[in-house]
Order: C-alpha cells, then structure tokens, then sequence
C-alpha cells in the first residue's frame, strides 16, 4: 500500500500507525535510514532489551540507560564502517 505523508519545514515526515505496528516502529525506537537509487529505506533498530533474561550470566548487569548508550555508539560505528564499504 503506498501512503502520502507530508514533509516538514525541519525534515520530519510520520510514519502511518499501520506501518509503524506492522514493521514494528515503537515509541522511542531507533531506525536506519538509506538513500538507494532515489528512494529512502527505513529499517527498524533491534533493541538488545528485548532480549533480556535470555542469556544468564554471573556479572552485575547494566542499567537500561547504560545498555541503550552502549548499543547506540555501537549501531552509529557499524553502520558507519558498513556505508564506507558501499
């Protein structure tokens, strides 16, 4: 289905609440966001929270604020390190 958004004097545009659930866009998310050939691709950012009690470990786990700090410096250098190879 395609959808007419506006775009913003600063560059902002909403997502339709159908897309948002279906390609799982939460509140306070993170998303990456290419250009190819003309066209902007939106990508949702996993959240390493949601898998919390997955793993069992004997270390003090870190607060959410330290985790999502973390995961954010790390996704900024991947997707960096990622778009110099394109």
């Amino acid at each position: 289905m395609v959808y007419t958004v506006s775009v913003t004097s600063q560059g902002q545009i909403s997502i339709p609440a159908k897309l948002r659930r279906k390609l799982g866009f939460g509140k306070n998310k993170l998303a990456f966001i290419e250009e190819k050939d003309g066209k902007l691709i939106l990508e949702p950012v996993k959240d390493l929270l949601e898998l919390g009690g997955s793993l069992k470990s004997n270390k003090k786990p870190l607060s959410d604020s330290q985790v999502h700090e973390l995961f954010s410096d790390y996704i900024v250098k991947e997707y960096a390190r990622k778009d110099k190879k394109r």
